[in-house]
């Protein structure tokens, strides 16, 4: 088999891994054009309503991105390993080589990485992605990645989220990632409901939406850690075996959550407890809420 630019014929060039994916980043842009567009109006805000719209918005704008931008990202669950391992089908050349494993609700993502990069006369750096959101097919996926001729590595890892698989684990994965997405975006329902009733004068409702929110967000953790009771099957490198744990985005998602969850919490305490902290025109109607009625007088019979 004749070589032809240091590549078999039959290979295509290497596909260069991406930095950013192209949704996270149009994710964040948005929310920070929001962050910008209200500093820019803070001026116009007079008294200490200033310091309480700041922190609300710019702590909301936090949530929402948070609950978004975790849709798209790559690293819910992610592992690395370094093995030497073959680089292609029908050669002998053995390669040093970081391995990598990136869970996403929307797919996974594997990666290959020389170490050096440069070896056997070729730059070795991949990232590839084989999705199985709604109306993606994985295994077609996978049957792409065998024409192109993509590196062994990449193809015996893929090969163990196939359907037909001996690991089993494409269902679970697949449904569990579903779920997740669609709870996650009730959470982001249930933040634009409490961002609005912020708006108006009740504070506490929009407390008790900020909990949804962040149970919502917790659900959604729940759903995608079931995964990880079933046995996962051991990807073999050698005698390297790559595992995998949780990733950025899943305990981003945890802290953000359990943030939501005890800011309802603490904002209910302090609006009960102390209701003159807050702008003029929402302390009477809060205060009401989280007080007893009065007692009425009891007019006196005249003799």
């Amino acid at each position: 088999m004749t070589l032809f630019d240091s590549v078999y014929p039959f290979y295509p060039q290497q596909r260069k891994a991406f930095v950013f994916d192209v949704s996270t980043i149009i994710v964040i842009v948005v929310f920070l054009t929001f962050a910008c567009s209200f500093l820019l109006i803070i001026p116009g805000i007079r008294g200490r309503v200033r310091l309480y719209w700041t922190l609300r918005v710019l702590l909301s704008l936090v949530v929402g991105v948070v609950i978004v931008a975790v849709q798209f990202t790559g690293d819910w669950e992610t592992g690395w390993v370094k093995a030497n391992t073959s680089y292609k089908s029908f050669s002998c050349a053995l390669v040093k080589a970081d391995i990598g494993l990136h869970v996403g609700l929307a797919g996974v993502n594997i990666t290959l990485m020389g170490n050096p990069v440069s070896q056997i006369n070729e730059t070795i750096n991949y990232n590839e992605h084989f999705a199985w959101r709604f109306g993606a097919d994985y295994d077609h996926s996978y049957s792409e990645g065998l024409e192109r001729g993509l590196p062994s590595p990449i193809l015996y890892v893929a090969e163990k989220f196939t359907k037909q698989s001996p690991c089993g684990v494409h269902r679970q994965y697949r449904i569990s990632s579903h779920y997740a997405s669609a709870t996650l975006w009730v959470a982001f329902c249930t933040w634009l409901i409490s961002n609005m009733l912020f708006s108006m004068p009740v504070l506490v409702y929009g407390g008790y939406m900020l909990l949804v929110t962040g149970a919502f967000m917790i659900f959604s953790l729940l759903s995608f850690s079931t995964v990880r009771n079933s046995p996962m099957c051991p990807i073999q490198f050698g005698i390297a075996t790559l595992r995998t744990g949780y990733g950025g985005s899943f305990w981003l998602t945890l802290a953000i959550g359990k943030d939501t969850t005890l800011g309802h919490t603490t904002l209910s305490l302090w609006v009960c407890r102390s209701p003159s902290v807050f702008p003029p025109e929402m302390e009477v109607r809060e205060h009401r809420e989280c007080s007893p009625p009065e007692p009425r007088p009891v007019p006196q019979q005249s003799t």
